[in-house]
């Protein structure tokens, strides 16, 4: 910007004339600016490695020793056999329960219809999941007129021998036809007796 020296306003460096009062702006002459010296940096001194006495440079005239090896240097190479499996641990093949009677229901109509009877005891009744009665010998399907009870009665084996014990049926336990079972009394029941609960007929059957 350029000031005027009449009036003192400025104007732009390219104006020959004042905007203001109009006086002639006379232009001085442009002072060249100088540059500044260059600044000098110092190298840095030269350090020469330090050496280690103790190592010591081979010279190049010298070659390396070649070192031979024969058949009988080497070691035969032995594969390693993976390790044996551990055996599997043995089961048992004997069963849990071994069945050791029967009770069957001998129809002429239809093919016969066996339980298995295994463990030390087996109950005879109706299957209700509702009441969780779940009989081992289910007569459900086999009583059309529901005379067999929910628990009608129970067989145990004691020192091999079987006994057959009502447990408060409604319509009582026979054997052989005979009199009606007193509710827990035990009663022997050898193989091939006859067994009725209600009006449903079994044959007892031992497994000789």
């Amino acid at each position: 910007m350029i000031i005027c020296k009449k009036c003192g306003t400025g104007n732009p460096d390219a104006a020959k004339f004042c905007d203001e009062c109009g006086t002639r702006i006379e232009t001085a002459p442009a002072v060249p600016v100088a540059a500044p010296p260059p600044v000098e940096v110092a190298a840095p001194a030269y350090v020469p490695p330090a050496t280690d006495p103790a190592v010591s440079t081979p010279s190049i005239s010298e070659a390396p020793r070649s070192v031979s090896i024969t058949e009988t240097d080497a070691q035969p190479v032995v594969p390693l056999s993976p390790a044996p499996p551990e055996p599997p641990p043995a089961v048992s093949n004997a069963p849990i329960d071994t069945i050791s009677a029967r009770l069957i229901i001998e129809r002429a109509d239809a093919p016969p219809v066996e339980f298995p009877i295994a463990g030390k005891e087996a109950t005879i009744g109706r299957w209700d999941a509702d009441n969780g009665v779940f009989p081992d010998v289910d007569l459900d399907q086999y009583d059309a007129e529901a005379k067999v009870s929910r628990r009608h009665a129970r067989i145990r084996i004691t020192n091999g021998r079987y006994t057959i014990e009502d447990l408060g049926s409604t319509n009582g336990t026979y054997v052989n036809r005979g009199r009606r079972l007193l509710p827990g009394n035990p009663h022997l029941i050898e193989d091939n007796d006859e067994v009725i609960v209600g009006k449903t007929f079994l044959r007892f059957v031992t497994n000789k």
